[in-house]
């Protein structure tokens, strides 16, 4: 479990990264450690994305139903205006982000605040997502989360979309998506690309641990 580093001072600044697969549970630890910066009293401000709109227009809410209010904004920017003067800023979904999120993070951190961003590493082909590789680059902790492969029940590092589509942003949740290991994603998009006028899900039998 994160502890949250004993080096914070007051007017400090610094930028953590929670990132992973779908389902790895990557919004339940953002919203743990925004719940627990409330408790110690701290100014929080906490933003997604206006296009994730799955579970509520407004709220954050993890795959196991937690919660947490947050401000949808179109763009990174936006953030900037909403944020001033404020401790802790929570982001999710950060891979939604326009590129000028990086910059609005490091203007963030170096104004004081400690900014928590939440996203995913990797799309559905497993490259590179966005502009997570910069935020990635940016941290000063990361936290890499795994979810549990739906084939073979090893660790998934991988977010598997089960429905055939190739445009890199498709939002949805186990009816498009799945968490897979390396070699169960990499057989699925092997048998994807044998099937690929019918969209219908591989039946290719996963690896063993």
């Amino acid at each position: 479990m994160f502890i949250e580093p004993s080096f914070y001072q007051k007017n400090q600044g610094w930028i953590e990264v929670i990132c992973g697969s779908m389902f790895s549970g990557k919004s339940e630890e953002l919203i743990r450690r925004l719940k627990r910066a409330h408790i110690a009293n701290q100014k929080v401000e906490i933003f997604k994305p206006l296009i994730d709109n799955r579970y509520d227009d407004k709220d954050i809410v993890s795959h196991d139903e937690n919660r947490i209010q947050s401000t949808p904004v179109e763009a990174a920017q936006r953030i900037l205006l909403l944020a001033k003067e404020v401790e802790v800023v929570g982001i999710d979904e950060a891979q939604f982000f326009d590129e000028n999120l990086p910059a609005v993070c490091e203007t963030l951190a170096r104004n004081g605040s400690r900014v928590i961003i939440a996203g995913l590493d990797k799309d559905y082909l497993g490259k590179s997502f966005g502009i997570m590789p910069e935020i990635l680059a940016l941290a000063d902790t990361v936290t890499k989360l795994h979810a549990i492969c739906m084939k073979c029940g090893g660790l998934a590092t991988h977010s598997f979309r089960k429905i055939i589509n190739h445009e890199q942003v498709v939002l949805g949740e186990k009816e498009s998506y799945e968490p897979r290991c390396r070699k169960c994603f990499s057989e699925g998009l092997a048998a994807q690309t044998t099937d690929q006028g019918n969209g219908t899900r591989d039946e290719v039998e996963g690896c063993s641990l």
